[in-house]
């Protein structure tokens, strides 16, 4: 009994790690998600309008796009949510919408990184194999990737859905709503992690990377050799698509396989610094997947004529200011790469 109340006596607890700062920071930061989901939402949109009004929807790149723009908007429907729950620094919606805004959160999230692998993919195959492309890309082709990459996306999120659940803190007795799986034995919640991180590092990291980047060289080599003076401007173009989804994408990324596989190593302050890198990558990876619609569309000059032509036709004064091609939205139609590359 001695030997035992001596040996407890020299044991002392780890001093506790508070987050409020991270927490304030991150509420602070979580302003921005209205700016983002708003301005998301309103581009996606205008973008629908376009393609409805204009093109045809039985495009391969049409059916692609369309698919993308809504991988952006279940996605976005989760920010005003995450927005909220930063700023009261409690999860105020009840359980069953912790795992519906997760589960929206996570499809829109991985679906969105495959599509835009798909487009650019796609993208690839019209340039560089213009000749042969359209015995291949049809609409069969588009309908049938499309569905591919979102079965894929739902399946990734059952591991998401499993995990995320509320629970109470019994410091402050606050609601929190955390993929640590609390309703799952700790093996499974193990495994489930384990096998999240190597699909995130494979599938959304390392694989659209790889496909990206091989098939923007492979465009700008084609490109380069058509010796066309004017097409030297698209190579730019590529060579900024390319740096932005790495600026934006990759640092989140990363962040996201560092606290998978080093969280039990942290120290408090290095815990603290990596809260910190979270908030920022995070925040410049919902920025790329709030504009990636309306740029893949818009950098090109059909697509900007036809918002021209939209508003010339709501305001009818800036006729005399705004330059409007008189092609019909039938003659313009995309057939190849849909957006002037």
């Amino acid at each position: 009994m001695d030997t035992t109340t001596m040996n407890f006596a020299y044991v002392t607890a780890p001093a506790p790690c508070y987050f409020d700062a991270n927490n304030t920071f991150g509420g602070y930061l979580s302003i921005l998600y209205y700016f983002i989901f708003f301005f998301s939402v309103s581009g996606n949109v205008l973008v629908l309008m376009i393609i409805y009004r204009f093109e045809r929807l039985t495009t391969v790149t049409n059916i692609l796009l369309l698919n993308l723009v809504l991988s952006s908007l279940i996605f976005m429907t989760s920010l005003p949510f995450w927005a909220v729950y930063q700023q009261v620094e409690e999860w105020i919606f009840g359980e069953v919408m912790c795992k519906f805004v997760s589960s929206i959160y996570y499809l829109g999230f991985y679906s969105s990184v495959l599509f835009l692998t798909l487009l650019t993919f796609d993208r690839h195959l019209a340039v560089v194999y213009s000749l042969g492309a359209p015995r291949v890309r049809n609409q069969r082709y588009a309908v049938i990737s499309c569905a591919v990459v979102w079965l894929v996306s739902i399946l990734v999120c059952i591991k998401d859905i499993l995990l995320h659940s509320t629970n109470v803190n019994p410091i402050n007795n606050k609601i929190f709503c955390n993929n640590e799986g609390n309703n799952l034995e700790d093996v499974t919640v193990q495994r489930l992690n384990e096998t999240g991180f190597y699909i995130q590092l494979i599938l959304f990291l390392i694989f659209p990377l790889v496909v990206i980047i091989y098939c923007y060289v492979r465009i700008a080599i084609t490109v380069i050799s058509s010796k066309i003076v004017t097409k030297f401007k698209t190579v730019r173009l590529i060579f900024f698509i390319v740096l932005l989804f790495f600026v934006c994408w990759t640092p989140y990324n990363i962040t996201l396989l560092l606290e998978e596989k080093s969280q039990l190593t942290w120290t408090c302050e290095g815990a603290k610094k990596m809260i910190y890198v979270n908030h920022v990558t995070r925040n410049l990876t919902y920025l790329y997947f709030c504009i990636s619609p309306i740029f893949y569309t818009f950098v090109g000059k059909k697509f900007q004529n036809y918002f021209r032509v939209m508003l010339v036709r709501r305001f009818p004064r800036l006729k005399k200011h705004i330059s409007v091609s008189h092609q019909s939205g039938t003659n313009m139609s995309t057939k190849s790469t849909g957006n002037g590359l």
